[in-house]
């Protein structure tokens, strides 16, 4: 292996070995973002006049070309190579020769990584949040069919008031539109061009990072080129935070359909296609997917803590440590996918178990609306409270389980047309479309023809 940084003597393989880690594993994700950051770069330096016109053309077809094969996932970083970045210019050097050579001029491995990365997470934010979205649809899907079925609601894990299943379903489904508010922020962080800062102190050509902002769809520059490194780790702790937010609603849930699927609740069930069994109990029809979702999710909470650990006490600049998030990160991104995949598959075949609340040992939990029913009679509250209490130690309460919930919020009025509105209005900030078109117009073949129209 020859790295691009060495230059007689060569380093010892196993300081190599150590140094690069899982790099090349986590960097095949990066390899087509790597390559349309490139684009993006050498389409301004032949505009400038930094580079020759032919060779930014040159370099520019080549690595469309290699772009088509990095999104049929033919282009991997190989053993001879440290990183993406080593990968693709001894790629191109080896096609173009010294033109090869030429695309890494004004450029650093630091901000090109970190360009990269900022892709990347663009692109894998827009899934999660088309992901989170399936969800809540599912969610307010099921809040509206089963609304009208009262379940028990619990303080303290005993039985507490009556609830709905429809009041159930859209609790979640309001969690995820505050999540992705959350989120919505992280891609405004992480949607800003780093492009230019080189390796966090600029660069002696006169770079145009306006054109490449605009030719890679990002919403703004970071300007400051210090501060642009700067953001290493604070950039992945910000998208780890909001991630872990989606994470914590789905978790609960899936906490809630363990405990709630279980015989002694019985509120819940599934297919036997979508639940496992035991080697020794023929009886046991376990809740798996839910398990595996509530660990993994309850795994995520860690995540930001992890990457603020590894950047606690770093000065300015950039340091190897920052490699280290990438494995953390990028796997956790994976693992949230999956588990809001198998969450939209869980609930599109959930069957919701009705009249749980004739059993007697529900009657209890219709105190409150005696309570409420007599304070509307004119009895002051305390008044109403003792006297139910009393009827309860005597043995003596009695209820027809009617509920009158009117209010915003209720069992009697969801308002799942106000929860709809609120994630729609949420949803509608993400500009997913500009950068989308920005990607597809400097990558399409007709573009390189005149390297210089823009």
């Amino acid at each position: 292996m020859k790295p691009l940084w060495i230059q007689d003597e060569q380093p010892d393989e196993q300081i190599l070995q150590f140094t690069i880690g899982k790099d090349r594993e986590f960097d095949n994700l990066l390899a087509r973002h790597d390559i349309v950051g490139s684009v993006a770069h050498v389409k301004m330096l032949g505009v400038t006049g930094i580079l020759d016109s032919d060779d930014s053309l040159l370099l520019v077809r080549e690595l469309r070309r290699l772009y088509d094969l990095a999104c049929q996932g033919k282009l991997k970083v190989e053993d001879d190579s440290e990183d993406i970045h080593s990968q693709l210019e001894n790629m191109l050097t080896k096609r173009l020769g010294q033109s090869g050579e030429r695309v890494h001029t004004g450029r650093s491995r630091n901000d090109q990584v970190l360009t990269a990365i900022r892709l990347y997470l663009r692109d894998e934010i827009k899934v999660v949040t088309h992901g989170v979205s399936r969800l809540f649809d599912q969610l307010i899907a099921h809040a509206d069919q089963y609304k009208h079925v009262l379940m028990p609601g619990y303080t303290h894990m005993q039985v507490a008031m009556p609830s709905s299943f429809g009041l159930w379903f859209s609790a979640y489904a309001e969690s995820l539109a505050d999540d992705i508010s959350i989120l919505q922020s992280a891609y405004r962080l992480v949607n800003q061009n780093p492009l230019g800062s080189g390796a966090g102190y600029g660069s002696g050509f006169p770079l145009n990072r306006e054109m490449t902002t605009l030719l890679l769809g990002f919403d703004d520059i970071i300007v400051n080129s210090v501060y642009a490194q700067s953001t290493r780790g604070k950039m992945e702790k910000t998208v780890a935070y909001a991630l872990t937010g989606i994470a914590g609603s789905i978790g609960k849930m899936a906490a809630d359909i363990c405990l709630y699927a279980g015989q002694n609740y019985n509120f819940f069930d599934f297919p036997d296609k979508f639940v496992t069994g035991s080697s020794i109990m023929p009886h046991k029809r376990n809740p798996d997917v839910f398990e595996i979702i509530r660990g993994r999710c309850n795994k995520l909470q860690n995540l930001p803590n992890e990457i603020s650990l590894i950047t606690a006490n770093l000065p300015t600049g950039y340091h190897r440590d920052f490699q280290l998030i990438k494995e953390i990160l990028f796997q956790a991104i994976e693992d949230l996918k999956q588990c809001i995949y198998m969450s939209v598959l869980m609930l599109q075949h959930i069957t919701v178990r009705e009249g749980i609340v004739n059993d007697p040992i529900y009657n209890q939990m219709f105190s409150v609306e005696e309570v409420a029913a007599r304070v509307n009679q004119g009895m002051s509250f305390r008044e109403a409270y003792r006297q139910v209490a009393k009827e309860i130690r005597e043995g003596k309460f009695r209820t027809d389980k009617t509920v009158k919930h009117t209010h915003i919020g209720s069992i009697g009025n969801l308002s799942l047309s106000r929860i709809r509105r609120k994630m729609l209005s949420r949803l509608k900030m993400f500009n997913f479309k500009y950068a989308e078109e920005a990607i597809i117009k400097l990558m399409e073949p007709e573009t390189y023809q005149n390297i210089a129209s823009d």
